[in-house]
């Protein structure tokens, strides 16, 4: 019994290790940065199945209101490989 809680104590902990989430910037522009941000987003399974799968540019941009792109941020979150959530942020005018 004891050892199996110790095996379903590590297994626990290499799960929360093992999900991420990092965002990183992807461009930026000459325009003036603005008070506008937009984003987009979509949801993979098991990186097969996608759904809301427009983490587009333009979508972002749109969601936003935002006609002068300034900066763009990327974000991924990941659970086990199995639930990978990306996203675009862009900020302008």
């Amino acid at each position: 019994m004891k050892k199996s809680m110790k095996f379903l104590s590590l297994l626990a902990v290499v799960a929360f290790f093992a999900s991420c989430s990092y965002t990183r910037p992807a461009g930026l522009t000459q325009n003036a940065v603005g008070d506008k941000v937009g984003m987009s987003s979509g949801t993979c399974y098991l990186t097969l199945f996608c759904f809301g799968a427009d983490w587009s540019l333009r979508t972002a941009a749109q969601n936003g209101g935002i006609k002068k792109i300034a900066t763009v941020d990327y974000k991924q979150s990941n659970v086990l490989g199995i639930i990978i959530t990306h996203e675009t942020i862009v900020t302008g005018e």
